[in-house]
């Protein structure tokens, strides 16, 4: 055999080795790092955000992991008993149980040790944001956000470019659970790895979780909010042979208060605070554009409430229902179900049942619509 087709093969087996043993390596000294810590300190509190949260207790209800909208397909012309409710449907006087605890705080930046896996850094001195800039550049699986304190009775602040510190106090924090699903073991070890090497870089002490009680808390959360996962959806319809032109659904959106968005379609946001309580989309589910608009011509639209995500989710959808009811009679369409089924008072009236119901077991679950921890947990 060729002496130098030996060799190539004998230096990369070489080099697998060494990768292998590097992981190996780099993992032993992360759990040795975190048992190191524990020792140190064995009956150390768990640390919170300063509000006195207890930890959270891991029992929910069974169910799907599948997010499931609500759809006003999902309603009949007349109102539903509960008896009659689907899966997936939320009951009022029948809440879930919680696995989180109140949010008491009013520091929105603080951790939210109930819904992202923290870990806290206790830097030997204060250190700037450009010791930080490696990592937080750095992509991850989940949302992870980097907070400081740049004293002990300081507000939390997010860092970014724009945030100097320098900090005395750090906190990584990575979402357990959105809409795309649970953090896995294999997302919580990546990240857990990231925060080692800044610890180890900025000789951090650190209060670290461990990933197995992290990744159940995730799978608990995840099937927590598939449960109360409701978007509701309106649609008017053209007639069979007609079509709403792009031109004349733009302007009668615009009237209606509606921008365009960047996400491809139109969104009607709260005057104060900017927040969307509804959108506009196009029944054929391709986005809208300025250009398009001008050519195309739809069958129908559709309006739609994302009820985690709006403060007042009922007022938002008593909005909603006269809004469709107005649309509907300027572009001299039907207002249906999913199934192209007219849509009656009565019918409108279980959905606003739903949709108060809904909203009864988010505040039950101690999420609030549209507060900071449901627009983390359903983006």
């Amino acid at each position: 055999m060729n002496p130098l087709f030996v060799g190539l093969l004998i230096a990369g087996a070489i080099l697998v080795l060494g990768v292998l043993i590097y992981n190996w390596a780099q993992e032993r000294r992360l759990h040795g790092r975190r048992d190191q810590a524990a020792a140190a300190s064995p009956a150390h509190p768990a640390r919170d955000a300063g509000h006195g949260r207890a930890e959270p207790m891991l029992g929910v209800r069974g169910g799907e992991d599948e997010t499931m909208p609500f759809h006003a397909s999902a309603v009949p012309g007349e109102e539903e008993s509960p008896a009659d409710a689907g899966e997936g449907e939320v009951q009022a006087g029948n809440p879930l149980p919680s696995i989180l605890t109140p949010r008491l705080t009013r520091d929105d930046f603080a951790p939210d040790a109930d819904i992202e896996c923290v870990v806290w850094l206790t830097p030997e001195r204060a250190v700037p944001t450009s010791a930080l800039a490696q990592v937080l550049n750095t992509s991850a699986p989940k949302p992870v956000r980097w907070l400081g304190r740049v004293g002990p009775q300081t507000h939390w602040r997010a860092i970014d470019g724009t945030s100097a510190g320098p900090w005395q106090e750090l906190a990584a924090c990575m979402l357990l659970a959105d809409r795309n699903g649970a953090a896995s073991r294999d997302d919580l070890e990546a990240f857990l790895r990231a925060v080692d090497r800044v610890a180890a870089s900025i000789g951090a002490q650190c209060v670290w979780p461990d990933e197995r009680d992290e990744a159940g808390r995730a799978d608990a959360l995840d099937r927590l909010c598939a449960d109360l996962d409701v978007q509701v959806g309106l649609t008017i319809l053209k007639g069979e042979s007609a079509a709403i032109a792009g031109t004349r659904l733009r302007g009668v959106a615009e009237a209606s208060g509606f921008r365009l968005s960047s996400a491809g379609h139109f969104e009607y946001t709260h005057e104060e605070t900017g927040a969307v309580l509804y959108s506009l989309q196009n029944l054929k589910a391709e986005p809208f554009t300025v250009e398009s608009l001008r050519a195309i011509s739809v069958p129908g639209i559709v309006l739609l409430l994302d009820v985690p995500r709006v403060h007042e989710p009922v007022k938002a959808f008593d909005q909603l229902r006269l809004l469709a009811k107005r649309l509907t009679q300027t572009l001299e369409a039907t207002l249906v179900d999913d199934n192209r089924r007219p849509l009656d008072d009565a019918s409108l009236s279980a959905i606003r049942a739903q949709v108060q119901a809904t909203s009864a077991a988010l505040r039950e679950a101690h999420i609030e619509p549209g507060g900071q921890r449901a627009l983390r947990l359903f983006g």
